[in-house]
């Protein structure tokens, strides 16, 4: 199976906690991140064994990767193992603190995925042509996160 990763990351002018209580509100991710919604499927979203179900698509197309909670430290860190049958591999969130050039508190996103792409050989041919894709939906949910985050201050 051939991994890929994929990191990307967002200055918000917002202190470390409102962005991680926003990243990790697993369920209302879908109010920032593209054509996803989440649920949690066991656990209380906060602690290590926590699972969860997002549904990626528009409409009934589309797949669904289930994750569990392996990595777990507010309010700077979260990981999650992606147990689905179409996304496997690792993710992380990551908050760390900032000073913008006036010296007010500001905050650094980032996003990161190791995948295990499907398809074995024709995965890794695939990657090239998915990853811009992939990449630009990123960067729209990270920038709509932000904007989140900064009316929220």
């Amino acid at each position: 199976m051939a991994r890929r990763e994929i990191s990307l990351s967002v200055d918000i002018d917002a202190p470390v906690e409102t962005v991680w209580r926003e990243v990790t509100d697993w369920e209302s991710q879908g109010e920032w991140m593209l054509g996803t919604s989440v649920k949690v499927t066991h656990g209380d979203g906060v602690s290590v064994g926590t699972r969860t179900a997002a549904f990626t698509g528009v409409g009934p197309l589309g797949f669904t990767d289930t994750m569990e909670l392996v990595g777990w430290d507010p309010p700077h860190r979260a990981t999650m193992r992606h147990t689905g049958h179409v996304v496997r591999g690792s993710g992380a969130f990551t908050v760390v603190e900032r000073r913008g050039p006036d010296g007010r508190e500001g905050s650094t996103f980032t996003m990161s995925e190791q995948l295990d792409l499907p398809l074995g050989p024709l995965g890794a041919l695939g990657w090239p042509v998915v990853k811009p894709a992939f990449a630009w939906g990123l960067r729209r949910s990270l920038a709509e996160l932000a904007r989140r985050c900064e009316s929220a201050r």
